[in-house]
């Protein structure tokens, strides 16, 4: 079977990662097939959809069950996935059955039938008031997957830290296309939080960077799981942060946002301010990326989001 990538996931590697994009998706049938080799495997079905920057596809293991093999192109967002599977130990999340340090590749629980809880369009679902009962199920999750890290094996990366986000987004606030582009009062705003989230809140434990409800899918094990985590070491409100955002999102509102800032602090047992804070930041972070890619249009609807979480 050929691997067979979806098109959409071939444009995004060979946009976001250039050069190195094109090294990889040249290199990764050999890489499948190595993997396949060495973990006894045998491609059953063509690369899932809906990914950005990962091969996923179903697999029949040497004992005859079904897992699922996984490799990403290599970033820092991805950096701590395995180590936050193997810490979550199947726990809520999708269990991780192997991995393999040199290339990045995981092997996985299929979680089956895989529906999100809210899938993925391009303005987000998160803040319709008829989906509201699926934030607190995220949350419910969110705060179950809370926990420190465990001894983590030889071979497994350690967790990247919250914090050296929260020191990147020093130089960020300072480039002159954002601070061009941002009023004053919004980047002091952003600046005056920075500085109070520099340090963490009670113990670092792991959290996610990217807490949307199309992480969250069902399966036959239990009711949902966490699959493709972007797990980080930092103080337990960093994940309201891009759940909040989210929500947000779908129709930035003041009154709105203060509801859901209110209602996701409180599923996922956090401060409230210190979740509008990293909901704000989260935004501003969203609007740089933005002008760097040459999005206007994303970059305005994250200008709204962000006057909404003031």
């Amino acid at each position: 079977m050929t691997l067979g990538l979806p098109p959409d996931v071939v444009d995004t590697i060979r946009t976001i990662f250039a050069e190195q994009g094109e090294r990889w998706l040249a290199e990764l049938p050999a890489l499948v097939d190595r993997r396949r080799r060495a973990w006894e495997l045998e491609l059953i079905g063509r690369p899932f959809a809906g990914g950005t920057h990962s091969f996923v596809a179903p697999v029949r293991r040497g004992d005859g069950s079904v897992a699922v093999l996984k490799i990403a192109v290599p970033d820092e967002e991805n950096a701590g996935e395995a180590t936050g599977m193997y810490c979550y130990r199947g726990d809520g999340a999708a269990h991780l059955y192997d991995f393999d340090p040199g290339s990045g590749a995981l092997l996985l629980e299929w979680a089956r039938p895989g529906i999100p809880l809210i899938a993925q369009p391009r303005i987000p679902l998160e803040g319709k008031a008829e989906n509201a009962r699926k934030i607190q199920i995220a949350c419910a999750l969110y705060r179950r997957l809370r926990r420190p890290p465990t001894e983590i094996p030889a071979g497994f990366p350690a967790l990247p830290l919250v914090t050296d986000i929260v020191s990147e987004w020093e130089q960020q606030l300072s480039a002159p296309a954002l601070t061009g582009y941002l009023p004053l009062a919004v980047t002091a705003r952003a600046r005056e939080l920075r500085a109070w989230l520099t340090v963490p809140d009670g113990p670092l434990v792991i959290v996610n960077r990217d807490t949307h409800l199309g992480n969250i899918v069902a399966a036959e094990r239990e009711p949902w799981l966490l699959i493709d985590p972007k797990a980080f070491l930092g103080e337990a409100a960093f994940d309201a942060g891009f759940l909040i955002l989210k929500q947000v999102e779908t129709q930035p509102d003041p009154i709105r946002a203060s509801r859901m800032v209110a209602a996701t602090a409180d599923g996922l047992e956090v401060d409230r301010e210190r979740a509008r804070a990293w909901a704000y930041l989260r935004g501003v972070e969203e609007i740089a990326w933005s002008i760097e890619d040459d999005r206007p249009a994303d970059a305005a609807r994250y200008r709204e989001v962000v006057a909404a979480l003031s």
